[in-house]
């Protein structure tokens, strides 16, 4: 029976191990590896990274290095992150305490876990941790950041260090400065009195020593922050500032580095120049800076390597220069800096957009609507320069016109024309004849010859006058608009007409009130074509009735401000079908007639700005009324 059992358990091994064997195959032929506990554990547990300030969090600007480097940190690791950030206070006195308690406190915290990786902000915090890197963690990978490589001691590191450094080449900072200002003959720079900052001090002092047959230098790392903003306020014309460190002044107020810039930039007369990013877009016209995402991103990507089993020594990083300047254009305006004074390949930041650029769909839509003004004005200018063409061209037709039909008004009265002349012709002759006789005697009368001379006097006027208002009636004028008295300008066509009335038996009447002011603005000659149309129309409708009363009146009087004119007979009247198109174009009732006048008529007065209409009176006859506005 064992035997059986053992026979049965060797076949289940065989089984297993030729099992395993195929799983193993097939696992190499897909290029698996059997999984790691260990390793996937070590995934999944959070890195533990020290991050350790100089000054503190919020102190520009290693406050804006440490949170670049956090941002690229957590952006790259594959790992969980646990930062952990502490502060090394004591960089910011001007003689700092003991480092003691601080080393006692981090082993305390960190005893018997130490971090992943250390990674110092700043040289102070970078020196601190090469002091006491033995007594703290030894075996700790650290990477050394935000640091210039000056602050380095490279004689501590070890193969467990990486340096993320900067260099800062003050001389073409200050380079800078005289190509964008190049009258400037005074630099003052504002500087901390911490021990990194009288570091600086000396440093900067020993680098510009190339420049000073070109500017003058002003230090201000011995003064008090308020005895600083004096001074800056008082600085000569051509000068600069350079804002460099300030942590601390020299009376041991400590300072937050952006508080601090914005009170110097408030007093200051003189722009402010840096070589530091984290300043720039506040207070400072600008220059080349060191980047702070390019620190950010190398430190990162160190510190990922180190985490990842690269040896730190191995991890090599080049120092971090000054990027390609650039400059805030606000304070470019500020201080009257041209910008063709600024280094080739400059970027400016800050500009403020212009109206183009802040209102542009606003700016479009203006000028889309100036433009279709612009549009719509000019074919309305076009057009009303068209209309005024055949205004005047129309004027001119209508003068044209209205002297065809005084010609034909004047044919009218060529008989009464005549008889008005030969009267005066004929007495002037009869006069003539009898003055001779007398002048032929013995003894003529003188006083009889001086009243026929007079009389001869007298025929010639009058038949002067017959002259002038048949000149007046044919002459040929452009419409000319004037004041006028329009009793007159009708009396005198009363006295054309008055024979032709006589000579067709026709009572020819006329009334004027004598106190009434008819002044009007009107063409005299054109006013009085008006009137003698509908005076001959009148004549020509009595001339039809045989019996009855034949009279024709011409009534002026004022109404509002108004002058009206009323011409009346009594002849047949108008047929009322005929009342609305009498005034219409070559409308007439005569059989030879080619019914302009009274379209002439309605034109004349319609060019005066007046009205005229037509009715039958109820006694008979047609009675026309032409309303004319008074001058007055």
């Amino acid at each position: 029976m064992s035997g059986r059992k053992s026979i049965a358990s060797s076949k289940r091994r065989a089984a297993e191990v030729v099992l395993l064997c195929l799983a193993l195959a097939l696992s190499s032929s897909l290029g698996l590896r059997p999984v790691d506990a260990a390793g996937e554990g070590n995934r999944r547990e959070p890195k533990r990274v020290l991050l350790l300030h100089s000054f503190g969090r919020d102190f520009l600007p290693w406050s804006d290095y440490a949170r670049s480097i956090k941002t690229n940190l957590q952006q790259r690791s594959p790992w969980p992150l646990d930062i952990q950030e502490h502060t090394l206070l004591t960089a910011r006195f001007i003689e700092p305490g003991p480092e003691g308690p601080f080393v006692g406190y981090l082993r305390s915290i960190y005893q018997g876990r130490p971090p992943d990786i250390i990674m110092s902000v700043g040289g102070p915090a970078a020196n601190f941790v090469q002091r006491h890197r033995t007594e703290l963690f030894p075996n700790a990978p650290m990477v050394l950041t935000t640091v210039e490589e000056r602050l380095i001691d490279r004689a501590s590191l070890t193969e467990k260090d990486t340096v993320v450094s900067v260099h800062i080449d003050f001389v073409a900072a200050f380079r800078n400065v005289l190509q964008v200002l190049p009258e400037t003959r005074t630099i003052a720079l504002v500087i901390g009195a911490s021990a990194l900052e009288k570091f600086w001090f000396e440093e900067v002092k020993k680098d510009v020593r190339q420049l000073e047959d070109r500017v003058s230098f002003v230090w201000y790392g011995d003064l008090s922050f308020d005895e600083i903003l004096k001074r800056a306020s008082e600085l000569p014309p051509q000068s600069a500032l350079f804002w460099g460190v300030m942590s601390v002044d020299a009376a041991g107020v400590i300072h937050d580095g952006e508080t601090a810039l914005h009170r110097l930039r408030a007093v200051a007369n003189a722009p402010i120049f840096c070589f530091d990013e984290s300043f720039f877009g506040r207070d400072v016209v600008g220059g080349p800076m060191h980047s702070i995402s390019e620190l950010g991103q190398k430190a990162a990507d160190a510190a990922v390597r180190i985490l990842d089993g690269e040896k730190p020594a191995g991890v090599k990083i080049e120092p971090i220069v000054a990027a390609a300047p650039r400059y805030d254009w606000r304070e470019l305006q500020r201080w009257g800096i041209s910008e063709s004074n600024l280094p080739q390949g400059s970027e400016i930041l800050f500009r403020e957009p212009g109206i183009w650029e802040k209102y542009r769909w606003q700016v479009a839509l203006v000028a889309a609507v100036i433009l279709i003004q612009a549009g719509l004005i000019s074919g309305l200018l076009h057009e009303r320069r068209a209309r005024r063409f055949a205004e005047v061209e129309s004027r001119q037709r209508l003068a044209e016109l209205v002297h065809v039909n005084r010609y034909s008004a004047v044919g009218e009265l060529t008989a009464s024309i005549a008889h008005e002349l030969n009267q005066p012709l004929g007495s002037i002759l009869t006069n003539t004849e009898t003055a001779e006789l007398m002048l032929k005697g013995a003894s003529p009368d003188l006083r009889e010859i001086r009243e026929i001379l007079a009389d001869i006097r007298r025929d010639d006027q009058r038949a002067s006058e017959v002259i002038r208002r048949l000149r007046s009636v044919l002459k040929k004028a452009p419409f000319e608009v004037r004041e006028i008295e329009l009793k007159e300008t009708i009396r005198e066509v009363m006295g054309f007409v008055a024979d032709v009335a006589a000579g067709r038996d026709i009572e020819l009447s006329f009334y004027a009130p004598p106190d009434a002011d008819l002044r009007v603005m009107g063409d005299p000659i054109q006013l009085q074509q008006v009137v003698l149309n509908l005076i001959l129309n009148a004549l020509d409708a009595i001339s039809e009735v045989q019996a009855g009363k034949r009279e024709v009146s011409v009534i002026m009087a004022g109404a509002g401000d108004f002058a009206e004119i009323r011409v009346g007979d009594t002849g047949p009247g108008i047929a009322v079908a005929d009342l609305k198109t009498i005034f219409d174009p070559f409308f007439s009732t005569k059989p030879d007639g080619m019914g302009m006048g009274l379209a002439i008529v309605r034109t004349i007065v319609e060019a005066h700005h007046g009205t005229i209409s037509a009715e039958n009176q109820p006694f008979g006859g047609a009675l026309f009324t032409v309303r004319l506005p008074l001058a007055s």
